[in-house]
Formats: structure tokens, C-alpha cells, sequence
């Protein structure tokens, strides 16, 4: 069973008061909350176990490696990766996405080659294509959306050609909420041989993700938006690929064997590892995956659907509100992002935060999403497990008294 108030037990900050209400924290796409479960695994790593990983024979050493490679093992299973040296652990996303940029594609792409993003990229899967295309001489295209924050993918097949050879796109829009086809898109990506990167920092934490069954060859994601600690996200990369790849960061523990002049390197995924890893972070983001395991990623999915629908109805009744992206709540994520006219998002989020309420105002690191609405900016309130109906009522109650304070 889904209970809501039940799940909002185990996170201790639900409990505080801001500004003498109680906090409604609705900024989950930035960074979710922590259980206790997580808290307390990270602090028992940390009690009990602390001391490097792959370095020692003694006992806490080895205690340390075993829980870091337990953790490795239950993100293969997560997201149903073939073996478990697809998973190589990272800070975030951002690190993840520049791993590839930066190994696979500048010893891959060449002046002339084509590199397929969307517009509605994260600066992350964005930016670092930007300087890898005018190091090598690469081209950018891009997939454009529709007036519904859809991507136009009538003709979609157009946009690949032989010159084709890196497809990168985001799962899940932290800013428009859409559900992007990753599945189609990777088939038409693979017919011309191109390889097809995800940014899933949105979609692993909310919904049932089979890297298989996507069947893109990397995706990456972040542990702090899905219940684990910060400092900790996920590269997955098929092993075939990651085989080749040259490393990343170099340094201690990325090695085989190291010479005066020479080295050569580690397997996979201890290639891609360099230096001291974020041992407690695995550990933390481990207890997280056990954690959304236990309640099922279809109820989450489920949870957010509902509470999604919930939001774009009790929304859609406020004069001079305008919703970013599609308004049905099945093609999009627990992310609603929206303007108020008469008013600026950051004023917006001041007076909410006054009432207890958590949003995120700005661009959310996708402005050429913004520029292309001609917006400078909007206001966004996203959802997860712990999130209910109740929470949804205060903000439109914030939002009506921010717009009597903040407009004529």
C-alpha cells in the first residue's frame, strides 16, 4: 500500500516550520528530501565501517569495499543494466554527461559530425556539446518542441543521417514536465549508427526505468533527487562501449600499472573511478533504492500522476496563470513550471516561501527553453512520495495572495 502520511513519517525535516507554517517542500526536482533509513545508513557507514575501498586487507577496509560494491550491484538491478561494471559512480548528472562528452566523444567525433539534442535540454547535456563542437569542428541539431512543450517528432526521422553519431536527450524536462519517447528515438539513432545518450536525472527517480528496454547505450542520474545523499549520481554505459573509452580523470586507483614514464588503466568500471570514491554516498543512495523499491516505481509513477492531474486542475482557475508544457498529467512528470502575469517569478517564490511553501523560481537551467517561450523566467513546483492533495491546496491559497500583494 501507498500511504502517504505514512511515507512523510520517515523524513524528519516534513516536520519543521518555516516561517510558522509548515513546511511544504515542493522544490523536488532540484533536490528531494531524505529518509531516515538514508540518514541513518550514511551515519552507521560513517560510525562503523569508514576507511577506503580497494585499498586494504583489513577488516574495515574490506567491510567498506564489500558495502561499496553491494551498492554498485543494486543500481545495475534498478535499472535492469546487464552487469553490475556498467555502473560507474560519479558526483551528479552534470559529471555523468561530461564523462561522455569528454572520453567518448572527442575520440569519436570529427569535424563534420553531427551531434542531436532537443530544446528543451538541461544545461548539462547541453553546454558541454557546445565546447566539444567547436573543439573538434562538430555540428549541433536540434529537436524543436511544439506549443504544447511537445517534441516535434512528426518528421523526426529526418534529423538523422549518416553524419549522425551522438543522439543526447533528456528523459524527463525539469522544466516543461514532458516524457520524451527515448525508445523511438534510440531506434532511429541506431539505424544510422549513431549512439543515444539520457539524461534521466528526472525519470529514474519517478517512473520504471529498464535501460534495456530503452535500450540507449549511457544514462545518467543523480542520487540527491531520489532520496540519497548529495555528491553521488550514475553513469550507465554499455559495457562493449565503456571498454574502449579513454579515461576521464586519471590519478589513484584508475590504474593497472604505472611506470616513470607509462601507465595503462583498470577495468571497467574502475576506469572511470579515479582517486578516493564517495563511499557513504553509495551506501546512502543504496539504502534510497531500497527504499523506492519497497514502495514500487509504478505507486510512485501512480502517486504523481494523481497528484500531477490534481495540481493542473486546481491551477488551470487561476486568472493570468499560464502552465509550461503538456497539460495532460500521463505525458508529463511531477514537475508543473508556470508564469502569473503581473508578477516575477522570484517575487512569486518570496511569498510563498513566507507561507511555508518551497518552489523553485528562475530558469532552471534551461534557458533556451525560456528564450524560446520569450519568458525570462518562470516559477516551479514539483512533486514526489511525500507530497499530497493538502500541500496542493496551500500553494494555489500562496498563490492567490501572492498575486494580491504583487498585482494592480
Amino acid at each position: 500500500m501507498f500511504d502517504v502520511n505514512k511515507i512523510r513519517e520517515d523524513f524528519p525535516i516534513l516536520k519543521r516550520k518555516i516561517n510558522g507554517h509548515d513546511l511544504v517542500y515542493l522544490d523536488n526536482a532540484a533536490t528531494s528530501q531524505k529518509p531516515k533509513a538514508v540518514i541513518e545508513a550514511v551515519a552507521d557507514f560513517y560510525e562503523n565501517h569508514n576507511a577506503n575501498v580497494h585499498r586494504g586487507v583489513h577488516t574495515l577496509s574490506e567491510e567498506a569495499t564489500q558495502m561499496y560494491e553491494e551498492a554498485r550491484v543494486r543500481v545495475a538491478k534498478f535499472i535492469n543494466a546487464r552487469l553490475p561494471s556498467e555502473i560507474i559512480f560519479v558526483r551528479n548528472s552534470t559529471e555523468a554527461l561530461n564523462l561522455i562528452v569528454w572520453s567518448r566523444g572527442k575520440a569519436h567525433l570529427k569535424k563534420g559530425d553531427e551531434i542531436l539534442l532537443s530544446e528543451m535540454e538541461h544545461h548539462s547535456n547541453l553546454v558541454p556539446w557546445q565546447l566539444l563542437a567547436k573543439e573538434v569542428g562538430a555540428v549541433l541539431k536540434f529537436i524543436s518542441f511544439d506549443e504544447n512543450g511537445e517534441l516535434e517528432i512528426s518528421n523526426l526521422k529526418s534529423q538523422f543521417s549518416n553524419r549522425t553519431k551522438v543522439v543526447s536527450v533528456v528523459h524527463v524536462s525539469n522544466s516543461l514536465g514532458t516524457i520524451n519517447p527515448i525508445k523511438e528515438m534510440t531506434k532511429l539513432a541506431h539505424e544510422v549508427g549513431a549512439i543515444v545518450v539520457v539524461d534521466a536525472a528526472q525519470s529514474v527517480p519517478h517512473m520504471k526505468v529498464d535501460v534495456q528496454s530503452l535500450g540507449c547505450d549511457f544514462l545518467a542520474f543523480s542520487g540527491h533527487k531520489m532520496l540519497g545523499p548529495m555528491g553521488i549520481g550514475v553513469l550507465y554505459g554499455r559495457q562493449e562501449l565503456l571498454e574502449v573509452m579513454p579515461p576521464f580523470l586519471s590519478g589513484g586507483d584508475m590504474i593497472r600499472s604505472v611506470t616513470i614514464n607509462d601507465a595503462t588503466w583498470n577495468e571497467v568500471p574502475y576506469k572511470f573511478e579515479a582517486g578516493t570514491p564517495n563511499v557513504a554516498g553509495a551506501v546512502g543512495l543504496s539504502a534510497a533504492i531500497g527504499y523506492l523499491a519497497n514502495l514500487g516505481m509504478d505507486n510512485v509513477r501512480q502517486h504523481e500522476i494523481k497528484l500531477t492531474d490534481y495540481a493542473l486542475k486546481k491551477l488551470s482557475v487561476i486568472p493570468g496563470l499560464k502552465v509550461l508544457g503538456p497539460l495532460d498529467a500521463q505525458k508529463r512528470g511531477g514537475v508543473i513550471a508556470f508564469t502569473l502575469k503581473g508578477t516575477h517569478p522570484h517575487d512569486l517564490a518570496s511569498v510563498l516561501d513566507g507561507e511555508g511553501i518551497a518552489v523553485r523560481s528562475g530558469h532552471h537551467c534551461t534557458m533556451p527553453v525560456h528564450l524560446r517561450l520569450g519568458i525570462p523566467a518562470s516559477t516551479r513546483a514539483s512533486f514526489y512520495i511525500y507530497n499530497t492533495k493538502e500541500e496542493v491546496d496551500k500553494l494555489v491559497d500562496g498563490l492567490e495572495k501572492a498575486k494580491r500583494l504583487l498585482t494592480k
